[in-house]
């Protein structure tokens, strides 16, 4: 029994040699790079220039990217395993690199070929940020609700509406927007969206917005009033963005699961490393069978996380669509709440020390609650996986 898949071959991880080679890469930039600026950075609330130049050197920004519009033409599981080992160390550069990942993903899908040419090639070499527009202040989890409309006007469209919780929002050069060129239809309330690229001149920035955890990442509230955006700016067809958008956001939470991932790696090497350092009652921290089963119980959680994660990775790379769409959801909110459980459990390993500033435990606390609600809350994946389940397989359509 395989249900709700169809078969037992949906069930393998195709990782080879070459993503061990590249999680090397990645690891040494991480370490090398990427450690020595986390804690100037977060408190700076931004990613120095210096690791931004680091990461065009090895390719990073374009690993998804067909070589042809200036990538690396790496797989999807590519990602997953650039974005763990990132986030191990520093997951708000991990989320600045998920949301280009994210917009190239929609240009390079959806978009005609003038702007995938236009647009991809400055992103993928790390030259320009991108963003991806679609929460409103009234339509977070309901893409559907969106207010923001795109008239047509002449030989283009007349853009006016307000994003909130924007990644790289304040930052970005491009900007992929949502909005509606028709009203809702009463039984299809997804009718109507389309998407547009728009550039930095033609958004106003309202503010940046100050967030429990990722303190280095942007997170913006901008605003679009009487922009004017020529027709061949329409991302693929007119009423279909609804689609284009919820497809991006499935392509980006297996890689919030891999953040996650990371995230839990790095707090299970510190719980480790802890114990064998730290003495308590003439015994090492790691001789006390408390200790213990917090160590066995956080790679029970980190390895069911990763095994889920890469798995949703797999079907994605082999095309499985529906599969990747409910796996995605699961690896989601089972690795995000995995590396919550590690990190609390290496906190209490810490004692007083856990509750400091110095581990780096509780920022690793607070950026999980950011990856828990982003690319869909954890509540919400959960309620997609019982609807797809209870429709497909009892034909049940649940209100």
């Amino acid at each position: 029994m395989v249900y709700p898949f169809s078969s037992i071959e949906d069930f393998k991880v195709d990782l080879t040699q070459e993503h061990e080679l590249l999680r090397g890469v990645i690891r040494e930039f991480s370490e090398e790079v990427l450690a020595k600026h986390v804690e100037r950075g977060e408190a700076e609330r931004d990613v120095p220039r210096e690791v931004k130049e680091k990461a065009k050197e090895i390719g990073v920004y374009g690993l998804y990217v067909p070589p042809e519009l200036g990538g690396q033409g790496g797989d999807y599981l590519s990602l997953l395993v650039a974005s763990e080992e990132i986030s191990r160390v520093w997951p708000s550069f991990g989320t600045f690199l998920l949301i280009d990942w994210m917009f190239m993903y929609a240009v390079t899908r959806f978009a005609s070929e003038e702007l995938k040419k236009e647009f991809v090639p400055p992103v993928a070499s790390g030259e320009k940020v991108a963003a991806f527009a679609t929460t409103e202040p009234s339509a977070g989890s309901d893409v559907a609700g969106i207010k923001s409309t795109a008239k047509k006007l002449g030989d283009g469209y007349l853009l006016n509406g307000r994003k909130i919780f924007i990644t790289n929002g304040d930052v970005a050069d491009f900007y992929l927007v949502t909005a509606r060129t028709s009203p809702p239809e009463p039984n299809a309330r997804w009718k109507g969206i389309s998407m547009f690229l728009v550039e930095r001149d033609d958004v106003k920035v309202v503010s940046r917005i100050d967030t429990t955890g990722l303190k280095a990442s942007h997170t913006g509230e901008i605003e679009l009033s009487d922009v004017k955006v020529p027709a061949e700016r329409l991302v693929g067809e007119e009423g279909k963005g609804f689609m284009y958008a919820v497809s991006s956001f499935d392509f980006a939470r297996t890689i919030v699961a891999s953040q996650a991932i990371g995230i839990g790696q790095g707090a299970l090497e510190r719980m480790l490393s802890y114990s064998l350092q730290r003495t308590a009652f003439e015994r090492k921290l790691a001789d006390f069978q408390l200790v213990q089963t917090k160590i066995a119980e956080s790679i029970a959680d980190l390895e069911t996380a990763r095994l889920a994660t890469y798995w949703a990775g797999t079907l994605f790379k082999e095309g499985k669509e529906k599969e990747f769409v409910v796996a995605s959801s699961l690896a989601k909110f089972v690795s995000t709440e995995a590396a919550e459980r590690i990190v609390l459990r290496a906190i209490g390993v810490h004692g007083g020390y856990g509750v400091t500033t110095s581990t780096g435990l509780e920022r690793m606390l607070r950026d999980l609650q950011i990856l828990k609600t982003y690319e869909g809350t954890n509540d919400i994946q959960r309620v997609s996986l019982a609807r797809f389940t209870l429709n497909k397989f009892l034909g049940y359509k649940t209100t």
